[in-house]
């Protein structure tokens, strides 16, 4: 088996070389950089974080391992609801609610239907798989609460509402499941490939990972709408 390439601090620095040129047209057209400097700038700082909390993590027990599953619920849930900030303390626990048995559901399923894992709770499987469906769920409910409070002066019927949110919130993970091997090879495939991994075996754990993703991300949704019926 090939192992990855290392990638030093020095060649790290050219990923950003194609942020720098985003960040610059945003300038010249006044579109106010800012954001999206501080979006990159605290991306880069909670993944060196991320990276030597997680060497603790890896070699800690499962309290800790549920202790971080459940910060992740409670800081997405929160995260979900930015788009609409008047309303956020109101639906927080419906988000956090949603995120948690959805993304708790789905996550359980995949470790123990699919990958049939008799020691589930390791951190280097349970953390980034969990991560990434949270993640996604989070993404959903916020494109969800968005779309459906938008549409809160004009629309006064909730079905409509909601099947409007409902369409909104899953076009991210369906056009990747369009994508998915014509246009992009992504997530877990890519890093099984890269890591050596027979690219047969690779596209097996890139269909798990889109079918989690997708339910998960589908499933969270519909629980938050139906949580959220009495609020329109």
């Amino acid at each position: 088996m090939t192992e990855p390439a290392t990638i030093s601090l020095s060649g790290l620095a050219f990923s950003f070389i194609p942020v720098a040129i985003v960040v610059y047209f945003l300038y010249i057209w006044a579109l106010k950089p800012g954001h999206s400097t501080y979006a990159a700038a605290r991306m880069l700082l909670q993944l060196l974080v991320i990276g030597y909390f997680l060497e603790f993590i890896f070699a800690s027990n499962l309290l800790a391992v549920l202790l971080l599953l459940s910060a992740m619920v409670l800081i997405s849930s929160w995260i979900a609801l930015g788009v609409v900030p008047d309303k956020r303390q109101e639906l927080y626990l419906k988000a956090l609610l949603a995120i948690g048995v959805a993304g708790g559901f789905v996550l359980a399923l995949m470790l123990k239907g699919v990958m049939q894992l008799d020691d589930w709770y390791r951190p280097r499987i349970i953390i980034p798989i969990a991560g990434m469906i949270f993640a996604n769920t989070m993404n959903a409910i916020s494109l969800a609460a968005d779309n459906f409070y938008a549409d809160d002066m004009h629309v006064k019927d909730y079905t409509e509402a909601r099947n409007r949110a409902m369409r909104t919130a899953l076009i991210p993970i369906t056009n990747s499941l369009f994508a998915v091997g014509l246009v992009a090879i992504s997530g877990m495939m890519t890093g099984q490939i890269l890591s050596g991994v027979s690219p047969l075996i690779a596209a097996r754990y890139q269909i798990m990972v889109m079918c989690m993703l997708f339910g998960a991300s589908g499933i969270g949704t519909i629980m938050f709408l139906w949580l959220i019926k009495e609020n329109k």
